[in-house]
């Protein structure tokens, strides 16, 4: 748990020193990665513009085709070392990578994290301690604002089965939360070491949003990140099944070197698209 909060207040405090910081960096996004020149505030949330990075497959440009989306957070921390904290997902590399190996595209949509205000953003409940909360006006602003901005100015498709909440830390805790509440928006979810820990709430709510849900749910965990973060990602997915999710439909995956970091999330993104869209 010291180091979880260690992490959030480390990914806080570095969204106030990007400044001082950027200079001694170099940008490491691929070149079919940019920034919306359309910028979003999310009201009651963070009053500032909110940036929004999108990824394009490789054969975009040259193609009529479709695409799966995938909505991720922590925009910053995803594409580009010159714009990350502790270093980058290389989710443009993978997924390049992986249409190279099986010719399947994926637009990804990123939002940032509004800095001081990510504990609130990414926390559909409130904790005694650390606040937050405002969760589920981020996920409304995703469902209800950006995903049909995006279905209208980019080829994708739009069904539930063929879009994805992905995110880790409390942004495995808000795609898990929005994943299973809104099964008919997102299909697919990728909760990665998520911090369950942060409410009490998440059980029933657990209980009532698995009942008769058809969602795909990859949950994603290190051994290195505690006794208490495993147990209750293994609570989590005993509650699903017990209310009536489909264990077929769900992946638990115990990783013995896994930590709470960048380096983690990166090292399994691959393994929690590939199992989330049915790829081999």
């Amino acid at each position: 748990m010291k180091n979880i909060l260690l992490y959030f207040s480390l990914l806080v405090y570095s969204s106030l020193l990007f400044g001082q910081s950027l200079s001694e960096k170099k940008s490491t996004a691929a070149n079919n990665v940019f920034i919306l020149k359309k910028e979003f505030v999310i009201p009651n949330l963070n009053n500032s513009s909110r940036k929004i990075w999108v990824y394009l497959p490789p054969n975009y440009n040259s193609s009529s085709k479709k695409y799966p989306v995938i909505y991720m957070h922590d925009a910053q921390n995803l594409f580009d070392t010159y714009t990350s904290y502790a270093g980058e997902w290389e989710v443009d590399e993978t997924l390049n990578k992986l249409y190279n190996t099986t010719k399947k595209g994926f637009i990804v949509v990123a939002i940032e994290n509004g800095g001081t205000e990510r504990i609130n953003e990414y926390t559909p409940w409130e904790h005694q301690k650390y606040g937050g909360g405002k969760g589920e006006i981020y996920i409304n602003f995703i469902k209800n604002t950006l995903k049909p901005y995006i279905d209208k100015t980019y080829r994708t498709k739009p069904q539930p089965k063929h879009t994805a909440l992905i995110g880790s830390s409390l942004g495995g805790l808000i795609s898990y939360y929005g994943g299973l509440k809104y099964p008919k928006t997102f299909g697919k979810i990728g909760a990665l070491s998520t911090s369950f820990w942060f409410s009490n709430k998440v059980a029933h709510f657990t209980k009532l949003y698995g009942k008769n849900n058809t969602s795909k749910l990859y949950l994603l965990i290190g051994e290195k990140e505690g006794k208490n973060m495993i147990e209750d990602t293994q609570k989590m997915k005993k509650l699903l099944i017990e209310s009536g999710f489909n264990t077929k439909n769900i992946k638990v995956k115990i990783n013995p070197d896994g930590a709470h970091n960048e380096a983690f999330w990166k090292s399994e993104f691959s393994t929690v698209v590939k199992w989330l869209f049915n790829l081999k």
